[in-house]
């Protein structure tokens, strides 16, 4: 059986085998409350997008701001990112903005680690996945979370090179291992760890509000 907290639903999910019943998988998991008052206490507040909120953008604290006079399509200068138009939809093109930023970053950034591989992606897309930074296809589909942009360079780089690798090795094997460290050229450890602290934080960004 299995117990999980879902940050983003803040729902508790319980998973169990078709032989055991729901009378004694929910008494298992009533059992559980020590580690489920840890997992709430432990749970990172939704950072929505409005005015007033601070985000990481590339690893540095923007300011989010709203000015009614100004453009619809938000700018990036000096620490904040400003966006006008009616104030209801400023989360909505807050996101779009980033999301828009990822994308070309991303390919830009899988264009040139993949130029030093020899392999080339067939598409460069992003979403929003749950758990994965990136995903690579055997058709050579890459598919990045958008909150990449939020995160700094340096771990941003490193999933960029982990899936760039798989265009050539699908599987995690020493080869792909030796080529991931080529393409990164730099201190794996540290990026993956980087990635590790701030990701539950880039992962609440957008929710709520």
């Amino acid at each position: 059986m299995r117990l999980r907290f879902d940050e983003r639903e803040q729902l508790l999910k319980l998973t169990h085998p078709v032989g055991i019943r729901a009378s004694a998988a929910l008494s298992w998991a009533a059992a559980q409350s020590c580690w489920v008052n840890e997992q709430l206490r432990n749970t990172l507040p939704p950072e929505p997008l409005i005015p007033g909120a601070t985000i990481p953008i590339e690893g540095e604290e923007i300011e989010l701001c709203w000015a009614p006079a100004e453009g619809r399509v938000p700018a990036l200068a000096a620490g904040t990112l400003v966006c006008g138009g009616p104030r209801e939809a400023f989360p909505r093109r807050i996101e779009q903005f980033l999301k828009r930023r990822a994308v070309e970053t991303l390919s830009s950034e899988t264009a040139e680690i993949s130029g030093r591989s020899g392999c080339r992606a067939t598409s460069v897309t992003v979403g929003d996945a749950r758990t994965r930074w990136g995903s690579c296809s055997s058709s050579g589909r890459i598919r990045y979370n958008w909150r990449l942009i939020l995160a700094s360079p340096e771990a941003r780089r490193f999933v960029v090179a982990h899936e760039v690798a798989h265009l050539r090795h699908l599987d995690h094997g020493a080869r792909f291992k030796a080529l991931e460290r080529e393409l990164f050229s730099g201190d794996i450890r540290a990026a993956e760890a980087l990635l590790r602290s701030s990701g539950p934080r880039l992962r609440r960004i957008g929710l709520g509000g």
